[in-house]
């Protein structure tokens, strides 16, 4: 009964990750407040999701330089079992906030919203295109 049991947990386990496999790539953010975008690379992080900022854009698409670059933006994220969903944390540099995360896998892209811990304020951080 016991290698049942753990063979479920194991299957469980495996697709879970297995469903996190289609945000793995890099990620075109939303313009920000300030209208500078960046490109987020999400791996794999032990059992959960991460993202870096490895470049970013100021709102005519021209390099910019910050200190932000290779800060992880997400972390600490997991499919929550419904098709698509993922929970998690989320830093905002133009607001230099943490929030808890909302991301959305679509046909549009990456719908990314979260909120502070408390839940007092929420934001929509919009939808992220995936880079080739």
């Amino acid at each position: 009964m016991r290698k049942y049991l753990l063979g479920a947990v194991a299957v469980i386990v495996m697709a879970g990750a297995a469903g996190a496999d289609e945000l793995i790539g890099d990620w075109r953010t939303a313009p920000d407040d300030n209208g500078n975008t960046g490109i987020i690379r999400i791996t794999q992080c032990g059992a959960a999701l991460c993202g870096t900022l490895v470049q970013a854009f100021d709102s005519a698409g021209a390099s910019l330089q910050t200190d932000n670059i290779g800060r992880q933006i997400i972390w600490d994220t997991n499919p929550t079992g419904e098709p698509g969903q993922y929970r998690g944390m989320l830093y905002s540099p133009d607001r230099d906030r943490e929030y808890r995360s909302r991301l959305q896998r679509t046909d549009a892209g990456l719908s990314v919203s979260g909120c502070v811990m408390g839940g007092a304020i929420c934001r929509e951080g919009g939808v992220w295109s995936r880079v080739n």
